[in-house]
């Protein structure tokens, strides 16, 4: 029995196609971060399928939303992805892992578009992706042609790179929480103390070579034992979160906060004077003050002490000497605050 011509040709139609997809797959396995593994996706896509229209949408409160904004130095990313309310997200897809097409009714997808974009939409796939079995966003393709991505047209290859997207991601993630566990603080998510040292001795080259200001403030909270004691080390925890937040958010975009051990902190304030590193700490104890650590109804407020060293002061050589400063600086108040 002869095989029909037109099946033939869609067999082999079928075959280039997954051949295709294999391409990306190999193309995309051994990337470990997020920028060059979603860049390489989409630009994969778009070239070997001719898709005027390739964006990721990721779920603004998943796992990966804030690394990836994090990372996100691509500027191909910053215009083909948008960060989606989980709620409306799932309303969309309908909580559905199987790719959807569709080429009418399709406002309703706009929600999913990145911010800048302005696409001319006649149909449009959908392809949901999952982190672990959970899912965390969709990688879509758009066309102006209503029959590309007509409802009723097979997905299943189209399903099936959404399935090994998926598990690429899963070893991207992996890598890039570990790659930010080496630079920072597990519980707080600062700078750790060795990533500190080395951003402390860029900055202490770069004041003393171009002759500008540089302040440091090293802090610890008061009496924390006694709250670890007390409250428990859960309370700790928190109290430790909450002062690392507020000396994040009311910091300027060049200064440096960081972990230094167990409830000590280091600040690195450039082109600062003392002066100023003393109005900034002011501005976190008063923020601290009006707004307590509040945990199994009950309000604890946490307070801290503080030294401040700059590298005009006497004795200062190196980023040690600087440190032990601030350190003798926080002691001596600690002292002066027993003595009262």
């Amino acid at each position: 029995m002869e095989i029909p011509k037109a099946l033939i040709d869609r067999l082999k139609k079928n075959q280039e196609i997954a051949n295709k997809f294999t391409e990306i797959e190999i193309s995309i396995l051994s990337i470990l971060n997020f920028n060059d593994f979603f860049e390489r996706l989409l630009c994969e896509i778009s070239d070997k399928f001719s898709i005027p229209h390739i964006w990721i949408s990721i779920i603004r409160e998943s796992r990966i939303a804030e690394q990836l904004k994090e990372s996100n130095e691509s500027e191909l990313l910053k215009t083909a992805s948008a960060f989606v309310p989980k709620e409306t997200f799932l309303s969309i897809i309908q909580n559905r892992l199987t790719p959807q097409l569709a080429n009418d009714n399709l406002d309703i997808y706009k929600a999913l578009m990145p911010e800048v974009s302005d696409y001319a939409l006649g149909s449009i796939a959908i392809a949901p992706i999952t982190l672990d079995g959970e899912i965390v966003g969709s990688i879509n393709q758009a066309d102006v042609d209503p029959h590309r991505f007509e409802p009723g047209i097979d997905t299943s290859l189209l399903e099936q790179l959404a399935l090994k997207v998926s598990l690429c991601l899963s070893n991207v993630t992996a890598h890039e929480q570990l790659k930010f566990l080496a630079f920072h603080d597990p519980l707080t998510g600062l700078l750790n103390r060795g990533v500190m040292e080395r951003v402390l001795e860029r900055e202490f080259h770069r004041a003393q070579r171009y002759g500008t200001d540089l302040s440091l403030i090293f802090l610890d909270l008061d009496d924390f034992k006694t709250i670890n004691d007390s409250a428990g080390h859960d309370i700790g925890d928190k109290a430790l979160c909450l002062t690392a937040e507020t000396l994040t958010q009311l910091k300027r975009d060049s200064d440096i906060v960081a972990r230094f051990a167990g409830d000590e902190f280091v600040v690195i304030l450039p082109s600062t004077g003392k002066p100023a590193a003393a109005q900034y700490i002011k501005r976190v104890t008063n923020h601290l003050d009006a707004h307590p650590l509040t945990a199994n109804g009950e309000s604890f407020f946490i307070k801290m002490s503080h030294g401040i060293s700059n590298v005009s002061d006497q004795g200062i050589s190196d980023i040690r000497s600087l440190l032990k400063a601030a350190d003798q600086s926080l002691y001596k108040e600690k002292a002066e605050k027993k003595s009262r």
